[in-house]
């Protein structure tokens, strides 16, 4: 078995070689190559890839998607491992995500526990690393996307479509159409990635990771999956829950009702706004669950599931 990493770089000489030097100390792995998309860097990147002994892949400056379709043309490996060039990896990585993949095989890709170093990430990172199993990600895959792209393993055979640049964030893209291949994923139980976050960041200043893009790419894979055919209501008649409405309408689709727990709304995008008193019996409709506020799944999940409602069969979040 060959893992082939595959870190696209750009600009990144500040903090490529500290990438580099975890990846070349991996512990008890499989056989590894690195093969890095050099994406038309102007500072030191190409200097210091070329002294580095890995496989340099030259771009031009046609963005992230791109970049990593090229480099995945140039990989050899069974299992592909993506990294940035500005994170710092742990040392058993490769060979926990190797075997992980290699016990089962209905896993399309395996992450890992992250640590954030920004703390405004930390709502965010505490959420990652409770959500582990198979079950776990597939239920939230509509919240955020459940595996960080660059501490990511993924199968090769799970990747015959690559990237794609649909106008919303491609990591996110990419988990979706794998679940709705029929693929799991989960999560390696250990911190195996720092993701360092910056100003300069694609996910802080690229227009595909607006927020607005977001419940653009919910509503996609929502209506051709779990929606598809199905009646539905959303639970939260506040600004999240109608902007998923909004752009289910989009796709045709319209909720029965909303739920929330403000007694005041009456009627949200033209449906009634209902309370959990009214609540269906489960398996009525599909409850898509849209409330950004802390602490709200949680509370909501405990109302559902009093009233025998399971997670990922008769309710999702979507928030």
């Amino acid at each position: 078995m060959l893992i082939s990493v595959l870190m696209p770089a750009r600009n990144a000489a500040a903090t490529l070689p500290d990438a580099l030097r975890g990846l070349k100390e991996q512990r008890a792995a499989p056989p590894v190559e690195i093969v890095c998309v050099d994406d038309a860097s102007t500072d030191a990147t190409p200097q210091i890839l070329e002294r580095a002994a890995v496989r340099v892949v030259k771009a031009h400056g046609a963005g992230l998607v791109a970049a990593l379709n090229l480099g995945l043309s140039h990989c050899k490996g069974d299992l592909i491992a993506r990294m940035d060039a500005d994170d710092l990896v742990h040392p058993d990585r490769l060979r926990l995500q190797a075997e992980a993949l290699d016990q089962d095989r209905a896993l399309g890709a395996v992450g890992s526990l992250v640590r954030c170093d920004a703390p405004g990430l930390k709502r965010l990172e505490a959420w990652l690393n409770a959500t582990v199993s198979k079950e776990q990600c597939r239920n939230a895959r509509f919240i955020e996307a459940p595996l960080v792209h660059p501490s990511t393993t993924f199968r090769r055979e799970a990747l015959k479509a690559g990237w794609q640049d649909n106008g919303w964030a491609e990591d996110w893209d990419l988990l979706l159409r794998l679940v709705e291949q029929g693929w799991e994923l989960a999560k390696v139980p250990h911190l195996l990635l720092t993701w360092r976050d910056s100003p300069h960041r694609l996910t802080r200043t690229h227009d595909v990771y607006r927020e607005e893009r977001m419940f653009r790419l919910r509503a996609h894979y929502l209506a051709r999956g779990p929606l598809l055919g199905k009646e539905f209501d959303i639970w939260g008649a506040g600004p999240t829950g109608k902007r998923l409405a909004r752009e289910l309408e989009a796709h045709g689709l319209r909720p029965r009702a909303f739920f929330d727990v403000d007694r005041k709304k009456q009627r949200a995008r033209g449906r009634p706004v209902l309370t959990e008193e009214n609540l269906p019996p489960p398996g009525s409709a599909m409850m898509l669950c849209a409330v950004g506020a802390a602490g709200a799944r949680e509370e909501i999940r405990s109302v559902l599931e009093g009233r025998g409602y399971r997670e990922g069969a008769n309710f999702l979040f979507a928030a």
